[in-house]
């Protein structure tokens, strides 16, 4: 289960991710973007190595976002274009933050999500589930290896081995009424976040879809 430290980050995540997210192809919003927590979740590394994390970011003017990320000891080999970029953690020490769709362990445990292998485990405390979460799969054994990931002007893309199925991250979040998947998708993941007025709200931040 997730272990949540009580401590400082320096810089903080948003701090990271005010210069960071201005350089996303998605990304709607301002150049200098007033950024708050919205809500997110986290899964659990079995290596117990990476912290894994979907953290929701509302921007003032644009919305809310959906940013994967990974935090590691070490620099992660081949992932330079990745890097979110470095903090200092008051207990862990140097962190990298990156990108989590260019981490092998975030992709691998996101599928875990989906197919019901693995739970989300709650942002911001120890120990504990996140039963906001909602996933579904009505594929038949496991998904498969996915491609590299490939932006688009509201999602990251993966093309999953075979080439009949891709997975979709909603980088851009949209509300729903209803947690139902999308007709087409074999597959998905929801969650819910915070809007400005305290309401919170349910969106999907993954799909699963035939090619």
């Amino acid at each position: 289960m997730s272990i949540i430290h009580r401590t400082t980050v320096t810089p903080t995540k948003l701090e990271l991710l005010h210069t960071w997210l201005p350089t996303r192809p998605w990304y709607r919003g301002t150049a200098d973007p007033e950024l708050v927590k919205a809500g997110g979740f986290r899964l659990d590394d079995p290596e117990g190595e990476v912290g894994i994390e979907f953290m929701v970011v509302r921007e003032a003017a644009s919305g809310a976002y959906l940013v994967p990320l990974t935090y590691r000891a070490a620099p992660l080999e081949g992932a330079e274009q990745a890097l979110v970029g470095t903090m200092e953690h008051g207990v862990l020490g140097p962190r990298w933050a990156y990108d989590g769709c260019h981490d092998p362990v975030l992709t691998a445990e996101l599928l875990a999500l989906v197919e019901g292998r693995a739970p989300a485990h709650a942002q911001s405390l120890s120990d504990t589930l996140d039963r906001e979460v909602a996933r579904s799969y009505t594929g038949k054994g496991p998904i498969g290896d996915l491609g590299a990931p490939q932006d688009t002007k509201d999602a990251t893309e993966f093309t999953v081995a075979g080439g009949d199925l891709t997975l979709r991250l909603h980088r851009v979040l949209t509300p729903v009424e209803s947690d139902a998947p999308a007709r087409d998708a074999v597959g998905h993941v929801s969650g819910v976040w915070t809007q400005p007025d305290g309401t919170r709200v349910r969106g999907v931040v993954a799909t699963l879809q035939a090619t």
